[in-house]
Protein backbone atom coordinates (compact mmCIF):
# COMPACT_ATOMS: atom_id res chain seq x y z
CA UNK A 1 0.00 0.00 0.00
CA UNK A 2 1.38 3.08 -0.71
CA UNK A 3 0.37 6.15 2.14
CA UNK A 4 0.98 9.79 1.48
CA UNK A 5 2.67 11.87 3.82
CA UNK A 6 2.45 16.20 3.56
CA UNK A 7 3.84 18.88 5.82
CA UNK A 8 3.76 22.32 5.80
CA UNK A 9 5.00 24.99 8.10
CA UNK A 10 2.29 27.22 8.49
CA UNK A 11 -1.22 26.95 8.59
CA UNK A 12 -1.29 29.69 5.61
CA UNK A 13 0.59 27.35 3.41
CA UNK A 14 -1.55 25.07 1.16
CA UNK A 15 -1.34 21.29 1.22
CA UNK A 16 -2.78 21.50 -2.90
CA UNK A 17 0.38 20.75 -4.65
CA UNK A 18 1.45 18.29 -2.56
CA UNK A 19 -2.11 16.30 -2.21
CA UNK A 20 -2.22 16.43 -6.03
CA UNK A 21 1.11 14.90 -6.65
CA UNK A 22 0.42 12.00 -3.94
CA UNK A 23 -2.85 10.86 -5.17
CA UNK A 24 -2.01 11.09 -8.45
CA UNK A 25 0.82 8.06 -7.44
CA UNK A 26 -2.17 6.01 -6.17
CA UNK A 27 -1.80 6.76 -2.41
CA UNK A 28 -4.41 5.33 -0.90
CA UNK A 29 -4.07 7.46 2.74
CA UNK A 30 -2.61 10.82 2.93
CA UNK A 31 -1.71 11.82 6.35
CA UNK A 32 -1.43 15.92 6.43
CA UNK A 33 0.89 17.67 8.96
CA UNK A 34 1.22 21.44 10.24
CA UNK A 35 4.30 22.13 12.34
CA UNK A 36 7.68 23.57 11.58
CA UNK A 37 10.99 21.60 9.83
CA UNK A 38 13.06 22.19 12.95
CA UNK A 39 10.67 20.42 15.40
CA UNK A 40 12.01 17.57 16.30
CA UNK A 41 7.95 16.12 17.85
CA UNK A 42 5.70 15.25 14.42
CA UNK A 43 2.73 13.81 16.04
CA UNK A 44 0.67 12.94 12.77
CA UNK A 45 3.86 11.67 10.94
CA UNK A 46 4.57 9.48 14.41
CA UNK A 47 1.06 7.96 13.68
CA UNK A 48 1.86 7.06 10.41
CA UNK A 49 5.24 5.43 10.97
CA UNK A 50 2.68 3.40 13.44
CA UNK A 51 1.08 2.16 10.86
CA UNK A 52 2.96 1.40 8.26
CA UNK A 53 3.62 -2.50 7.20
CA UNK A 54 6.02 -4.99 5.81
CA UNK A 55 5.60 -4.05 2.06
CA UNK A 56 3.99 -0.59 2.16
CA UNK A 57 5.46 2.34 0.72
CA UNK A 58 5.90 5.86 2.41
CA UNK A 59 5.24 8.74 -0.85
CA UNK A 60 6.44 12.17 -0.09
CA UNK A 61 6.46 15.01 -2.29
CA UNK A 62 9.99 15.81 -1.39
CA UNK A 63 12.83 14.71 1.51
CA UNK A 64 12.67 18.04 3.36
CA UNK A 65 8.64 17.39 4.03
CA UNK A 66 10.09 14.13 5.74
CA UNK A 67 13.35 15.37 7.64
CA UNK A 68 14.44 17.94 10.00
CA UNK A 69 18.00 17.77 8.99
CA UNK A 70 20.11 15.18 6.89
CA UNK A 71 20.84 13.18 9.98
CA UNK A 72 17.37 12.31 11.18
CA UNK A 73 16.37 11.99 7.58
CA UNK A 74 18.78 8.91 6.77
CA UNK A 75 18.11 7.21 10.76
CA UNK A 76 14.19 7.67 9.62
CA UNK A 77 14.83 5.85 6.18
CA UNK A 78 17.26 3.14 7.36
CA UNK A 79 14.15 2.08 10.19
CA UNK A 80 11.85 1.74 7.54
CA UNK A 81 14.25 -0.06 5.38
CA UNK A 82 14.77 -2.58 8.44
CA UNK A 83 11.13 -2.94 8.67
CA UNK A 84 11.18 -3.46 4.82
CA UNK A 85 9.20 -0.45 4.45
CA UNK A 86 9.89 1.49 1.19
CA UNK A 87 10.09 5.04 0.43
CA UNK A 88 9.44 7.33 -2.56
CA UNK A 89 10.18 10.97 -2.76
CA UNK A 90 8.65 12.37 -5.95
CA UNK A 91 10.95 15.44 -6.52
CA UNK A 92 14.19 13.89 -5.59
CA UNK A 93 16.13 10.29 -6.85
CA UNK A 94 14.94 8.47 -4.07
CA UNK A 95 12.96 5.35 -4.18
CA UNK A 96 14.01 2.81 -1.71
CA UNK A 97 11.92 -0.02 -3.22
CA UNK A 98 14.40 0.40 -6.68
CA UNK A 99 18.18 -0.51 -6.57
CA UNK A 100 19.08 2.81 -8.12
CA UNK A 101 16.63 4.73 -5.07
CA UNK A 102 18.90 2.50 -2.86
CA UNK A 103 22.04 3.29 -4.41
CA UNK A 104 20.95 7.21 -4.86
CA UNK A 105 19.97 6.69 -0.80
CA UNK A 106 23.55 5.05 0.11
CA UNK A 107 24.83 8.19 -1.17
CA UNK A 108 22.97 10.85 0.69
CA UNK A 109 23.77 8.39 4.17
CA UNK A 110 27.49 9.51 3.04
CA UNK A 111 26.50 13.02 2.51
CA UNK A 112 25.29 12.92 6.00
CA UNK A 113 28.85 11.56 7.88
CA UNK A 114 30.78 13.99 5.73
CA UNK A 115 28.44 16.62 6.90
CA UNK A 116 28.78 15.58 10.61
CA UNK A 117 32.22 15.52 10.32
CA UNK A 118 32.28 18.66 8.61
CA UNK A 119 30.44 20.49 10.81
CA UNK A 120 32.59 19.27 14.10
CA UNK A 121 35.61 20.19 11.85
CA UNK A 122 34.56 23.57 11.56
CA UNK A 123 32.96 23.97 15.11
CA UNK A 124 36.71 23.49 16.38
CA UNK A 125 37.67 26.16 13.82
CA UNK A 126 35.32 28.75 15.17
CA UNK A 127 36.49 27.95 18.72
CA UNK A 128 40.02 28.72 17.82
CA UNK A 129 39.48 31.89 15.42
CA UNK A 130 37.13 32.94 19.43
CA UNK A 131 39.86 32.26 21.38
CA UNK A 132 42.28 34.01 19.14
CA UNK A 133 39.88 37.19 19.27
CA UNK A 134 39.89 36.72 23.38
CA UNK A 135 36.62 35.33 23.23
CA UNK A 136 35.64 32.66 26.46
CA UNK A 137 34.05 29.33 24.66
CA UNK A 138 31.74 28.96 27.56
CA UNK A 139 28.09 28.74 27.12
CA UNK A 140 25.74 31.44 27.50
CA UNK A 141 23.29 31.26 30.36
CA UNK A 142 20.40 29.02 29.53
CA UNK A 143 21.64 27.36 26.57
CA UNK A 144 22.81 23.47 26.48
CA UNK A 145 25.92 21.54 25.74
CA UNK A 146 24.41 20.46 22.30
CA UNK A 147 22.69 23.75 21.77
CA UNK A 148 26.57 25.58 22.33
CA UNK A 149 27.65 23.48 19.85
CA UNK A 150 25.13 24.03 17.11
CA UNK A 151 25.79 27.77 17.83
CA UNK A 152 29.69 27.88 17.62
CA UNK A 153 29.19 25.67 14.09
CA UNK A 154 26.42 28.30 12.80
CA UNK A 155 28.67 31.49 14.08
CA UNK A 156 31.26 29.35 11.92
CA UNK A 157 29.52 28.67 8.84
CA UNK A 158 27.49 32.04 8.78
CA UNK A 159 30.81 34.62 9.01
CA UNK A 160 32.69 32.12 6.27
CA UNK A 161 29.50 33.53 3.75
CA UNK A 162 29.52 30.61 1.59
CA UNK A 163 26.33 29.37 2.61
CA UNK A 164 22.62 31.56 2.81
CA UNK A 165 20.70 31.63 5.91
CA UNK A 166 18.25 28.50 4.46
CA UNK A 167 20.93 26.72 3.75
CA UNK A 168 22.66 26.42 7.08
CA UNK A 169 19.63 25.92 9.17
CA UNK A 170 18.95 23.09 6.64
CA UNK A 171 22.59 21.98 7.40
CA UNK A 172 22.12 22.25 10.94
CA UNK A 173 18.71 21.61 11.30
CA UNK A 174 17.38 24.44 13.30
CA UNK A 175 14.80 27.08 12.42
CA UNK A 176 15.92 30.31 11.32
CA UNK A 177 14.55 32.51 14.23
CA UNK A 178 16.96 29.47 16.64
CA UNK A 179 19.86 30.49 14.16
CA UNK A 180 19.87 34.39 15.02
CA UNK A 181 19.27 33.65 18.54
CA UNK A 182 22.39 31.47 18.38
CA UNK A 183 24.15 34.14 16.32
CA UNK A 184 23.29 37.27 19.26
CA UNK A 185 24.40 34.61 21.33
CA UNK A 186 27.57 34.81 19.94
CA UNK A 187 27.85 38.50 19.20
CA UNK A 188 27.79 37.67 15.71
CA UNK A 189 26.38 41.04 13.91
CA UNK A 190 23.58 40.19 11.04
CA UNK A 191 24.53 41.27 8.07
CA UNK A 192 21.45 42.63 5.20
CA UNK A 193 23.27 40.59 2.78
CA UNK A 194 22.49 36.92 4.09
CA UNK A 195 19.44 37.56 5.06
CA UNK A 196 18.52 38.99 1.62
CA UNK A 197 20.11 35.55 0.87
CA UNK A 198 18.20 33.72 3.29
CA UNK A 199 15.03 35.49 1.03
CA UNK A 200 16.45 34.51 -2.49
Amino acid sequence: MKIGYARVSTKDQSFDLQLDALQKVGCEKIYREVISGARAERPVLKQLLGTLRKGDVLVIWKLDRLGRSLKHLVGLVNALRDQKIGLQSLNDPIDTTTAQGRLSFNLFASLAEFERDLIGERTQAGLSAARARGRKGGRPRGMSKQAEVTARAAETLYLERQLSVHQICDKLGISKTTLYAYLRHRGVSISPYQRHKAAG
